[in-house]
């Protein structure tokens, strides 16, 4: 069996917390991570394995500076913004089959969590909403342009996913069948997030388009003019192999879809001037 080394790095970055207030046992608190502005190319190459043309042509984007989740939304964090006045439609207070308070919420659709963003903007008076496809995968790169932030391959023990399936030169490992708790892999990118290969689909705001052309460069959310149904899913799941993990990976779902692979994590898009 090949070995698998992993570098780890230590490194500090710059995030708020919002404390959403007390839960039942604890206080309830959502950190954010400062991601910084810069330019980075989008999708892949032909040549990366299980790369599709939906992914291309790459292109430069360039992203001003965002404050992005450090974990996906957990089912904690849910139940007590979904105790906030309403916003435009109801909201269920416990949606997830794979209960667990630092689990996250999924089985929500993008209608779902784009009510969660506008009953947390009026709760805290910041601009919360879902990232644009452009952000995540920046994102999720951190600086690098391998198939994953970890490199050229993932393990099970570096993310959840479906482990009978393997990618590049990794073996296969766990299945484990449901979500994990959100940083329970105790490994972030360079930017300090975790959790973006794999656990739980992350809605973003875009449109699905079948390809990159005519998308936006300067990282805004890429909506057709014509009204879609069909939203944009980034990051992969439990259930899907690895190489629907890839930083470059794309997905998507009609917008009322919740099933117990989608998630998402939230931006605020102001908040780095705090």
């Amino acid at each position: 069996m090949p070995k698998t080394i992993i570098k780890r790095y230590k490194k500090t970055a710059n995030y708020f917390t919002e404390d959403l207030g007390n839960g039942i046992e604890l206080e309830i608190e959502l950190e954010m991570v400062l991601i910084p502005g810069g330019s980075f190319t989008m999708g892949s190459q032909k040549e990366e394995e299980g790369s599709s043309d939906n992914e291309r042509p790459q292109h430069q984007v360039t992203i001003k500076p965002f404050c992005f989740g450090k974990y996906p939304v957990t089912q904690a964090q849910w139940q007590v913004v979904v105790a906030l006045p309403q916003v435009n439609q109801e909201l269920k207070q416990d949606p997830s089959r794979f209960k667990g308070a630092n689990r996250p919420v999924e089985s929500v659709s993008w209608h779902d969590a784009v009510e969660f963003c506008n009953r947390l903007s009026n709760h805290t008076q910041r601009p919360y909403r879902l990232p644009s496809e452009a952000e995540w995968e920046y994102a999720c790169r951190a600086g690098t342009t391998t198939p994953f932030h970890f490199g050229e391959t993932v393990t099970t023990d570096l993310a959840n996913y479906h482990g009978n399936y393997t990618y590049g030169n990794g073996v296969k490992g766990s299945y484990r069948k449901e979500t994990t708790e959100v940083g329970s892999f105790e490994i972030a990118n360079q930017f300090g997030l975790y959790d973006m290969h794999g656990n739980v689909w992350e809605w973003c705001q875009d449109d699905w388009h079948s390809s990159y052309e005519g998308a936006p460069t300067d990282g805004s959310a890429y909506i057709s003019n014509k009204t879609k149904s069909d939203k944009v899913l980034r990051g992969g799941s439990w259930r899907f192999s690895p190489a629907n993990c890839r930083s470059a990976y794309r997905f998507y779902s009609d917008a009322g879809f919740d099933f117990i692979i989608n998630g998402f994590r939230v931006v605020c898009g102001a908040a780095w001037t705090l």
